[in-house]
């Protein structure tokens, strides 16, 4: 069975492509990859294929055709993996916000399609490009099966206590609550830390970290997510590239009172403007914000520091909901690869009897322990694997 996955973001559309006759234990290389990074104004933007040991590049002059222009790499030309696109019989899309209604793996059909629409409200970055992807699927492969793969899925057995806002309960009977996101890396972390460290996972109190543009935390146990930072939308919690993260929400009514802020520029504000970015003045981008740490520049050291206070104050939140710690995760774009962001945050943990082997953590560590032997905690680097996730979700839903 031909897989391909569509793992859409505001800004770009990773694809990956596997064939399958049985369910691996481990990640299998996709047969073929593409990515599409958008410009800012976001009509412009270019394509990155991978596949036969090639690496190409194609400019995109509009969204339009972007994805059928993607596809098309799979039968032409030097990436060709495919006789022909109707090959592929299963389509995976993540899916950020599913709402209170989906929490599993779902088949997409026109009334899935509404609930991701009525929910672009609540993750407005995210749900009009899976949309998108779902839309340009049903034209160039209109027979192969979609399935939605829901980002909140991870976090539905959250307790009560930690689910619902301390506002009227009749906000929470409307569908206000926490509902997490990164659920696919969050879960797929957790699962691949039980086999490295050779234990159950359900014997395990584990912290994952899932730290790029956007961040967030879960505190899981017994292999079940009981917390986690994100909330009622991706905006909550940590600081993040461009996101300010948990502030008080009397702000909003200030700006609102004295600055006659409306919706839309509070909105821009908060999710555009803020978070590293904000702070700097420089970049969202953490290695950025190192190299001009590096170089003087204060507000990027500042940004730097209040992003490890934040993350390191919400580990001890996800601290409290575990009654402890048997192992610290770092996943996504910054946590594997800012060797920075992991010395700092293991630093205030040192009470605990977390030891960092320095050596391992400045060595590129890939699915790695890289805690000291004598450590109280383990503390893990794991290449997260959503599109992977994805794929797999998706074999398992189609065999049920």
């Amino acid at each position: 069975m031909y897989i391909l996955v569509l793992n859409a973001g505001s800004s770009s559309q990773k694809s990956c492509l596997y064939q399958l006759e049985e369910l691996p234990p481990q990640p299998p290389e996709p047969l073929w990859e593409a990515h599409i990074d958008w410009t800012v104004a976001a009509n412009f933007g270019s394509l990155t294929v991978k596949s036969n040991g090639i690496k190409q590049q194609l400019e995109l002059a509009n969204r339009d055709n972007a994805i059928k222009k993607m596809l098309y790499t799979l039968v032409r030309g030097e990436t060709k993996v495919l006789d022909k696109l109707e090959q592929i019989e299963l389509v995976g899309h993540r899916v950020v916000h599913g709402g209170a209604k989906y929490s599993q793996p779902t088949i997409i059909t026109p009334q899935v399609k509404t609930a991701i629409a009525e929910l672009i409200p609540l993750a407005p970055n995210h749900n009009p490009a899976h949309l998108e992807g779902i839309d340009a699927i049903e034209k160039i492969l209109p027979d192969a099966t979609q399935v939605a793969v829901i980002d909140t899925a991870f976090h539905s057995q959250i307790p009560q206590a930690a689910k619902v806002y301390p506002l009227p309960y009749e906000w929470y009977e409307r569908g206000i609550q926490r509902y997490g996101f990164h659920g696919t890396s969050h879960q797929y972390c957790a699962t691949k830390t039980a086999q490295i460290l050779d234990k159950p996972l359900d014997s395990l109190k584990i912290i994952t970290c899932h730290l790029g543009n956007g961040c967030s935390l879960a505190a899981i146990k017994d292999g079940i997510c009981i917390d986690t930072t994100m909330g009622f939308s991706p905006l909550e919690g940590l600081m993040m590239g461009t996101r300010c993260g948990s502030i008080d929400p009397q702000i909003l009514l200030y700006l609102m009172r004295e600055y006659d802020l409306d919706r839309d520029e509070l909105n821009r504000l908060l999710n555009k403007e803020s978070g590293l970015l904000g702070v700097s003045g420089i970049s969202a981008d953490m290695r950025t914000i190192l190299t001009a740490s590096a170089e003087g520049k204060e507000r990027a050291q500042l940004a730097f520091d209040i992003y490890i206070h934040r993350l390191s104050s919400s580990i001890g939140a996800m601290m409290a909901s575990l009654e402890g710690m048997d192992a610290l995760v770092f996943t996504a774009g910054v946590g594997e690869n800012a060797v920075a962001v992991r010395e700092k945050t293991c630093d205030k943990f040192a009470f605990l009897g977390l030891q960092l082997d320095l050596d391992k953590n400045n060595a590129r560590p890939v699915n790695e322990d890289i805690a000291t032997p004598d450590s109280q905690v383990r503390v893990l680097v794991v290449h997260t694997e959503e599109d992977w996730a994805i794929a797999s979700q998706c074999w398992q839903l189609q065999l049920s």
